[in-house]
């Protein structure tokens, strides 16, 4: 069975360090790792090595269906690998009864210092077929988004 990926990078105007903070800190996830049109609630976030992670999303509008309830997607995992400042790896999986939702994720995000900034990349393995592509992408573009702005404000930037 193929597997799908999603990846996408983004130039964040802050050091390395403030971008790994805001990777592991409970209160920054809950504001950045959610697509437009949904709010997050982090229910658990042990950002350590084997520690968990459970987090729901709920869409703004009710006329969206979720994955896990009526308009909710929750899903679980774990931190399987934190290199200071460099690399962060969870796998994830969807708390649902569709077989094409179910299956555990691998996410990886890799900073690299560039221009006096970062670079982010974020990979998204194991994307479940039910998940498409296309939107994947753009809810991954929309939260590293909100991660650099909120990165970027921290620092005293400029926000667009």
């Amino acid at each position: 069975m193929p597997t799908k990926t999603t990846q996408v990078s983004c130039q964040i105007n802050a050091p390395r360090a403030k971008v790994y903070g805001a990777l592991l800190d409970s209160e920054a996830v809950e504001h950045w790792m959610v697509p437009d049109g949904m709010a997050s609630e982090v229910h658990v976030f042990e950002a350590r090595v084997g520690g968990r992670l459970r987090i729901s999303l709920t869409y703004d509008s009710t006329a969206e269906t979720g994955k896990s309830s009526a308009h909710t997607d929750t899903y679980h995992g774990r931190f399987v690998e934190l290199i200071h400042n460099e690399r962060v790896v969870q796998t994830l999986e969807f708390e649902t009864d569709d077989p094409r939702m179910m299956g555990e994720m691998q996410v990886s995000y890799v900073l690299t210092e560039e221009s006096g900034g970062t670079t982010l990349r974020a990979v998204h393995d194991f994307v479940p077929e039910g998940v498409s592509a296309e939107d994947n992408e753009l809810g991954w573009r929309m939260s590293l988004d909100k991660l650099r702005r909120l990165v970027e404000a921290e620092r005293g930037q400029i926000i667009d």
